[in-house]
């Protein structure tokens, strides 16, 4: 008997689904409640599932994929060349029924729990990071419309902080009322902060393939869990330069007739492990323009032919295919040899 193929459109409460058999016949179609959804599925034989890659796809596909189906994830982008004329759940979910049939669809690979977890660590340590840095900023800025400056960085603010908590007479009392719980936040973020990177450096200490990684210049605990968490089994790339234009760190090309023009770097893929790597490579290549015969040859070339941004980002693509490479072989990193 050849198994069915079923599209669903995921959604909150409410799910669509759309079954075909091979030859492409509807075999039947169902909206089916959240509570519904696993049990269904559950009496039917093992089917090829197509869905895509949206917030909850991989705890379905992990529900699923228990169950004796295949799921097979996809972006969103993919799917919708495969919607007919109008918007409905109906079509989204014959939509994705079609598409998982492609044999050149690519799939996004199902996250683990821990995977997912580890994710969620990062993604909560970036909002309070940005929390704390309003927070600073508001006070900066109230503060500077009295006059009232201090020099950059936390060095500065904590000389805000100190005026503040002493009641210094230049800062009007309603204004003190109203920067007293700001400061107050900004220590409990401050404090939240320093909590989550603590588990998150714990997390890289004690994962072999995390402290491997961390072995390549420019890459921490922060990164080296990112990457891990976030890239899965290496073998899903074939080349480094496929993971490299995944984290979406290669340049966009046009190519028409005999004309090619290259763009900026495509900006594709997890934007927060892009980031990270090129704050890691930032740190690299400020090192290296400061102590430049310690750096090796190739960051001193590209530094040579290239603006300083630019090679950071180059440096940043560097430093994720040798993370794929390493991922890949379970080898250690291999220094290059200094420039002379």
């Amino acid at each position: 008997m050849e198994r069915s193929i079923i599209g669903i459109d995921l959604a909150k409460n409410v799910f669509q689904l759309h079954a075909e058999d091979a030859a492409g016949h509807v075999l039947w179609r169902k909206r089916l409640r959240r509570e519904e959804l696993a049990r269904f599925l559950a009496k039917q034989p093992p089917s090829l599932i197509g869905m895509e890659a949206c917030g909850s796809a991989h705890h379905w596909g992990r529900v699923l994929s228990a169950q004796g189906h295949e799921v097979r994830l996809m972006h969103a982008k993919y799917v919708k060349a495969y919607v007919k004329r109008g918007k409905s759940d109906l079509r989204d979910a014959e939509a994705c029924c079609e598409a998982v049939q492609r044999s050149n669809m690519r799939f996004v690979p199902v996250k683990s729990v821990e995977q997912q977890v580890g994710r969620a660590l990062e993604r909560s340590r970036d909002l309070l990071v940005k929390q704390r840095t309003q927070t600073i900023n508001a006070t900066r800025g109230m503060l500077t419309e009295m006059g009232i400056v201090a020099g950059t960085g936390l060095r500065g603010f904590k000389a805000l902080i100190a005026r503040l908590d002493a009641g210094d007479p230049a800062i009007p009392a309603l204004l003190l009322s109203a920067l007293r719980p700001l400061v107050e936040q900004w220590r409990a973020l401050d404090a939240s902060i320093a909590e989550l990177e603590a588990r998150i450096v714990a997390c890289a200490k004690s994962d072999e393939r995390m402290r491997r990684l961390q072995q390549i210049p420019g890459v921490g605990p922060l990164i080296a869990h990112a990457l891990v968490m976030a890239v899965g089994d290496a073998r899903r790339f074939d080349t480094a330069r496929d993971c490299a234009a995944w984290i979406g760190l290669t340049p966009l090309t046009n190519n028409s007739a005999e004309k090619t023009r290259i763009g900026h770097i495509s900006r594709q893929g997890d934007h927060s492990l892009r980031r990270l790597l090129v704050l890691g490579a930032a740190n690299l290549m400020r090192r290296a323009r400061v102590k430049p015969g310690q750096a090796s040859a190739w960051v001193q070339g590209i530094m040579a032919r290239r603006p300083f941004k630019v090679a950071t980002v180059a440096q940043a693509a560097r430093i994720a295919r040798i993370a794929w490479a390493m991922l890949r072989s379970g080898d250690n990193y291999r220094a290059v040899a200094a420039h002379p």
